[in-house]
């Protein structure tokens, strides 16, 4: 069967490389001459099942409130009107009494997408700068600490192995690091790891024009127009595809910053992640360093804000004194989220031919394999969908 696949990012490569393996006769479209060239591109690095945790609560809705005019907070919030946006705001509320069931079945999603990233990457033999030296969390803030010894019940009810280590161990865990005033402690687990998500994008889009002959096309979509099965997997700009055959997609933009450090002579190789800043850190091979975080609620807008980029380099410098930030590539890209946390895979509500992958938010490295699978082989065998 023939299938288009709309976005290049990797959501849209893997979900062209399982329907590709299932047989199937793929199409993929992106307006970019090049795979992984927006959200894609430079995002956190982490392939993490224990950041699996929903947004959802109300900690989250304080603390939105707390920084809302503060230019460097963790969050940041353009409080003029729109009507996507405060309907997003009010659904993301709504959906706080699912936010364990949805942290469940995240973090069971991400351990099942892990086993099919390192399958992909043996049996295709792609190279992306993989690291695997686990994920450490850190903690200074003791309402935060015990919260996330209660989401850590969740994440071993999900299966992952994932345990609490003291102030002490964290150091002995990465010696890079520095710790800051109040360091409480931490949990870590050996199963995360890290990698570059535009390599990976890029190595397995190679593979599949030679190996399984999936033909790349450069042209925007602007609607859908297809008379195939057609898979969406367009990011931020799924909603107003979406739109084109009648079905609203509940996708808001919110915005992340990252920075790329460039050999760094000082820098952590264990994964980790501030958990009062929401800053994480991932090694790419020897010669990079990605510090990524924030999240910006300003609609479509791709700018990179000086204000935003700064509290990156601030926290390099602190947590790894003598690291040289004097060359950093920054960068800045659209998550497409949903209020409830959950990716989007499921068939159109008005075209029997319209499938949608898509909704991933922050998780998109972490979770695209699996969604991916899910919607090859219901285009494939039939049966359930992930979402309603």
């Amino acid at each position: 069967m023939k299938v288009a696949v709309v976005g290049a990012g990797i959501t849209g490569i893997t979900t062209a490389y399982f329907l590709a393996k299932a047989g199937h006769e793929v199409v993929i479209y992106d307006k970019r001459k090049y795979p992984a060239m927006a959200t894609s591109y430079a995002n956190g690095g982490q392939l993490s099942a224990s950041n699996a945790e929903t947004w959802n609560s109300w900690r989250s809705v304080r603390k939105g409130m707390k920084w809302l005019f503060k230019d460097d907070a963790p969050l940041k919030f353009n409080p003029s009107f729109s009507m996507d946006k405060y309907s997003w705001i009010y659904n993301f509320v709504k959906a706080i009494p699912q936010a364990e069931e949805n942290t469940l079945k995240t973090c069971q999603w991400a351990l099942k997408a892990h086993k099919m990233y390192k399958q992909i990457a043996k049996e295709e033999s792609l190279h992306f700068d993989m690291v695997e030296k686990g994920i450490l969390h850190i903690y200074t803030d003791q309402a935060e600490f015990d919260n996330a010894r209660k989401v850590n019940k969740i994440y071993r009810k999900a299966g992952l192995d994932r345990w609490e280590v003291s102030a002490k161990e964290c150091l002995d865990i990465e010696p890079a690091l520095v710790p800051p005033p109040k360091l409480l402690g931490g949990f870590f687990n050996e199963t995360d790891f890290t990698g570059d998500i535009h390599k990976f994008c890029t190595n397995l889009l190679f593979t599949l024009e030679t190996k399984y002959k999936v033909k790349h096309m450069q042209k925007e979509i602007k609607d859908i127009k297809f008379t195939i099965p057609t898979v969406i997997c367009a990011g931020v700009h799924s909603k107003e595809l979406a739109k084109t055959v009648g079905d609203n997609l509940p996708i808001y933009p919110i915005k992340g910053y990252s920075i790329t450090i460039k050999n760094p002579d000082i820098a952590p190789w264990t994964s980790m992640l501030d958990d009062e800043a929401k800053i994480v850190t991932s090694r790419l091979g020897h010669d990079r360093l990605r510090v990524a975080g924030t999240a910006e609620l300003n609609g479509y807008n791709y700018d990179i804000v000086e204000k935003r980029i700064r509290p990156l380099i601030h926290w390099s410098e602190r947590m790894f004194p003598g690291i040289n930030t004097e060359h950093v590539t920054s960068w800045a890209g659209l998550r497409p989220m949903t209020p409830n946390m959950m990716p989007i895979v499921k068939r159109s509500k008005h075209n029997p031919n319209i499938f949608y992958n898509t909704g991933h938010g922050h998780l998109g490295w972490t979770l695209s394999a699996y969604t991916a699978s899910v919607v090859a082989k219901q285009l494939t065998k039939g049966g359930p969908w992930l979402t309603s």
